[in-house]
C-alpha cells in the first residue's frame, strides 16, 4: 500500500515531544505514513487560516494527538475546525498512555481517542477512523 501523507495537529506549547515522536515512527521504513511539514507557528489570522487549509486540502488525513491540556490549544481547535470543513478524515490519538488526555474543544462527540500503540496506528491510517 501506498503511505498515507498525514498531518498532525497537537497542542505546540504541552506537547512537542510527542509530535517528535511520532515523526520519528513515520521515519521507519515499514512506516504506513509519511509526514507533510507543516508547523504553521503564527498568529491564527486570515493567512495562517488559508496556509493550515492549503496543507490540510493536500494531505490524505490528519492525526490530532491529544494530550492533558488539548482541549485548551486554540491552535488544534481551529485546525480543526478546518479539517472538519475540508472533510478530511482525521482521528484522535491518545498522547499519554496513563494521563487524562483532553479532546480539543470543537471535537465531535463520537471522536474517540484512541491508543497509540502500533498496530491502532496501522490500522487507524488505513481506515481514518
Amino acid at each position: 500500500m501506498a503511505k498515507k501523507r498525514v498531518f498532525i495537529s497537537f497542542d505546540y506549547e504541552n506537547d512537542a515531544g510527542l509530535r517528535n515522536d511520532l515523526v520519528e515512527q513515520s521515519s521507519r521504513a515499514h512506516s504506513p505514513f509519511s509526514m507533510v511539514d507543516c508547523s504553521v507557528r503564527a498568529p491564527y489570522d486570515e493567512l495562517w487560516k488559508r496556509k493550515v487549509r492549503s496543507i490540510v486540502h493536500d494531505v490524505d488525513l490528519v492525526i490530532v494527538i491529544c494530550g492533558e491540556r488539548t482541549h485548551t490549544a486554540d491552535g488544534v481547535a481551529a485546525e480543526l475546525s478546518i479539517v472538519q470543513e475540508e472533510r478530511k478524515p482525521y482521528f484522535l490519538l491518545r498522547g499519554h498512555p496513563k494521563r487524562h488526555c483532553t479532546k480539543p474543544r470543537n471535537a465531535l462527540r463520537t471522536d474517540a481517542i484512541h491508543e497509540w500503540n502500533w498496530p491502532n496506528l496501522h490500522n487507524l491510517i488505513y481506515t481514518g477512523r
